[in-house]
């Protein structure tokens, strides 16, 4: 072996080999930067490879076999009266180490180069705007079909985010006084909204096959920046066609990658029906119109079409829950689920996180699995928006709104992602910021019910009852649906001020209209208002009626924990212990520590004040909600720990922004902070800070105008 070796070393293979792997590594990274400038086929640099491949042993065996000689290249055999040209020294040895850190150089910096690429373009995303196509076929079945389908496909790319045309066409309205969404008025809409590119498409009749073509422009200019095009062989391959023309427009904007292979299953449209997909851009653009009602009956023709259809089964419930109908929307996504190998991976993630949230109530699969949407799309919108709500379920309100950020930023003209953004402030008890994203939302959707709870909660805070009406009165001006938000909010500032019959009588209207526009949710909660109403006119059978009824109706914390606090300010502790074991068995940690409240009021309403604390700090520890802390506030009071009730009343005095709507549903609960004062005072009084203990009852004495037992008692306590 040593012999070979130094026989190797005296006839230069080393070196030869070295200097040879050197040229070929920068011969093969030239090649892939030359062929894909000039889009060479891939067997182009995959033959350059094999070549590098072989010509290495082939190399080798020159350098064994020949010598570089005064006469030339000859047979080392033969070369015995010829001088050999030396060809190593250390001069040789530098030229081959050169060789090789060029070589690792050149390709550090294009792998560098690459990776700079890739992170810049996750980095930037691309919103578009698909304008309707140009139908030159006369036929209505590509009206509205088409669209939905080059949307989808689009969203195969990772930095891709797409304008909902639902939402365009609004503005369209606005902008035009039409919903017609051509090409001249999408650049108008896009570039009023700072949307990058217009997708402008058209399909012309060619005999028995159709020709189309896609345009990508930018608003502002008019240029065209990609175009595409594809030939479909009858009507039935159009939708085919439409996915290759997506993944044609992705490369063209710089996606590397579409896979070509799988295009047919993963990047067309889902639903294999034109007709099916016509349902569904009508249904799409109902919903974004808040026709909530019209969208689910066009959902339903959609999944008639194409009963796989599983993107279809999820705008139906999210209609649905728009509707309040819970029940509705949870079989509607269960049917979603079963039909999940028919979406493409975005739109199976959004599925999936809606269903966790929205029916099983595990927030913390759904945070997990928004954040795996958009780490692997950046761009996603929806995934953006729905984890900032998945974040303020699990009271994560900082997370929250700065993912709601991170959507306005996506879409700064998007009213309901600006709203939400007004809510999580509002949340979080800045009322301040709440107000102004408010406001700035209005001036893009005034009809969206969301924008006015901000204000009307600040009214309320402020002891001004007046604005707060007011709030909702424009609120109740946009839709049907926030008609009835309205309503219950109506409601809430009049059990706010004590005025408990003015309650009773806008939930009873309130009552009926639910009961006509089928919103079950919006139902059973004003049963519990009205239930709580009853309780504070001295009604208490009618009470635990009312309360009964809306548990029948939906079963859900916001209506259990209002139900059994109703049960306990009867007297039936029994049902207020049925209530919470219901709770008990539910997977989201909020249910559960309502539960162990529950058990600790029942616990205090029977005197034992320690089980209580004990049991409701346990609630506290599995979920720091704003009812539990007032409540423990009151278990600490009633056992002589007022230094302790203080501490808690103070505390929910500081985030009294999560009482706007305790169950985290935007529905106004605001009326739970009214003896808040109350409660606050009496721990001062009895830690002997008689001056504090005043300006709290005297607070709580303006807060209910309308009197009421705890107001006489407060008056009586004033010095």
């Amino acid at each position: 072996m040593h012999r070979l070796i130094k026989e190797l070393r005296r006839r230069e293979v080393f070196r030869t080999a070295g200097l040879y792997v050197g040229i070929a590594w920068i011969a093969v990274e030239v090649s892939s930067v030359i062929f894909d400038a000039f889009e060479a086929p891939d067997w182009a640099l995959q033959a350059v490879i094999i070549l590098a491949i072989i010509g290495l042993p082939v190399t080798v065996i020159l350098a064994w076999v020949f010598d570089i000689t005064d006469k030339g290249i000859e047979v080392q055999a033969d070369a015995t009266d010829t001088t050999v040209i030396p060809f190593g020294g250390r001069r040789m040895d530098f030229a081959v180490i050169g060789v090789l850190s060029v070589a690792l150089i050149f390709s550090v910096y294009l792998n560098i180069a690459s990776n700079v690429e890739t992170v810049d373009a996750e980095l930037e995303p691309l919103s578009i705007l698909i304008a309707d196509f140009d139908n030159q076929t006369g036929d209505p079945l590509f009206e509205g079909s088409l669209e939905q389908a080059l949307q989808i496909g689009l969203e195969g790319a990772p930095f891709v985010s797409s304008y909902e045309r639902g939402i365009a066409k609004q503005i369209a309205k606005e902008v035009k006084s039409s919903d017609n969404l051509d090409s001249a008025v999408a650049q108008l809409v896009a570039a009023r909204e700072g949307i990058k590119l217009v997708l402008a498409g058209s399909i012309v009749p060619d005999g028995s096959k159709f020709k189309l073509a896609v345009n990508a422009i930018a608003p502002r200019s008019g240029e065209v920046v990609a175009d595409v095009d594809a030939t479909a062989g009858s009507k039935l391959e159009v939708l085919s066609a439409i996915g290759e023309l997506a993944a044609d427009m992705r490369e063209e904007l710089g996606d590397k990658s579409v896979d070509r292979e799988n295009l047919e299953i993963t990047e067309t449209f889902t639903a294999m029906s034109l007709e099916a997909a016509r349902h569904y851009d009508t249904a799409q653009q109902l919903q974004y119109q808040a026709k909530f009602m019209e969208a689910i009956d066009q959902y339903q023709k959609a999944i008639e079409e194409d009963p796989n259809f599983g993107r279809a089964y999820s705008g139906w419930a999210v209609s649905a829950k728009s509707l309040g109908r819970v029940e509705e929307a949870s079989e509607a996504l269960e049917k979603a689920m079963a039909n999940l190998g028919s979406m493409t991976e975005r739109e199976r993630l959004r599925t999936q996180g809606i269903y966790y949230w929205g029916v099983t109530r595990n927030f913390q699969k759904a945070i997990e699995t928004y954040e795996t949407l958009i780490e692997k799309f950046p761009a996603d919108f929806v995934g953006r928006n729905n984890l900032a709500v998945v974040r303020f379920f699990v009271l994560d309100f900082d997370g929250a709104r700065e993912e709601g950020q991170k959507a306005v930023e996506i879409y700064p003209r998007n009213a309901t992602a600006r709203s939400n953004y007004a809510l999580y402030a509002m949340y979080a008890s800045d009322f301040d910021t709440a107000v102004a994203e408010a406001a700035e939302a209005r001036k893009l959707d005034p009809s969206y019910f969301a924008v006015w709870l901000p204000p009307a909660m600040q009214a309320l805070a402020n002891g001004d009852a007046e604005g707060a009406r007011q709030a909702y009165a424009n609120m109740a001006e946009g839709s049907a649906y926030g008609a009835s938000v309205a309503a219950t909010g109506l409601a809430d500032a009049a059990m706010f001020s004590g005025d408990h019959a003015e309650a009773q009588r806008i939930l009873a209207e309130g009552i009926e209209r639910d009961a006509e526009m089928e919103n079950a949710y919006g139902l059973a909660v004003k049963q519990m208002a009205l239930a709580e109403a009853l309780i504070g006119m001295g009604a208490s059978g009618d009470a635990v009626a009312a309360a009964s009824k809306g548990v029948e109706m939906v079963s859900t914390d916001a209506t259990l924990v209002p139900a059994a606090l109703v049960y306990l300010a009867a007297g039936e502790a029994d049902m207020a212990k049925q209530a919470a074991e219901v709770l008990s068995a539910k997977l989201s940690p909020q249910s559960r520590a309502y539960a162990a409240m529950l058990d600790g009021l029942v616990a205090l309403q029977s005197g034992d004040q320690m089980a209580a604390i004990d049991r409701i700090t346990e609630a506290a520890d599995i979920a720091d909600l704003w009812l539990i802390r007032f409540h423990l506030g009151r278990a600490y009071f009633e056992g002589g720990f007022f230094v302790e009730a203080l501490d808690e009343f103070t505390s929910a005095a500081n985030r009294h922004g999560e009482a706007t709507a305790a169950f985290l549903d935007d529905l106004p609960t605001y009326r739970y902070t009214s003896t808040l004062p109350y409660w606050r005072g009496r721990a001062q009084a009895e830690l002997g800070m008689t001056a504090d203990a005043a300006a709290s009852l005297e607070e709580f004495i303006v807060r209910r105008p309308e009197g009421g037992p705890l107001a006489d008692d407060a008056r009586q306590r004033l010095p």
